[in-house]
C-alpha cells in the first residue's frame, strides 16, 4: 500500500487497518515459526506497512492536537 493511498484513507479506516494488519502479521509470524514461509520477505513487508499506517495515524493525531 502506497503512502498516497494511506493519506486518502480516513483516520478510522487507518486505525482499523493497523489493528487488522497486526493480527495478520502475528498469524504470519506464527506460521513461519511452525514451518518456514515460502516467501519470508512478506514479514518485512507487513512490518513496513504497519509502520507506514502508524506513522500517518500519529501525524494526524498530533495535527489535530495542535
Amino acid at each position: 500500500m502506497k503512502a498516497s493511498v494511506i493519506r486518502e484513507m480516513t483516520t478510522q479506516e487507518i486505525s482499523d487497518q493497523v489493528a487488522e494488519e497486526k493480527i495478520n502479521y502475528d498469524k504470519l509470524r506464527m506460521a513461519h515459526h511452525i514451518s518456514p514461509l515460502e516467501n519470508p520477505v512478506e514479514l518485512k513487508e507487513k512490518r513496513k506497512l504497519i509502520a507506514r499506517l502508524s506513522t500517518e495515524l500519529r501525524a494526524r493525531t498530533e495535527e489535530s492536537a495542535s
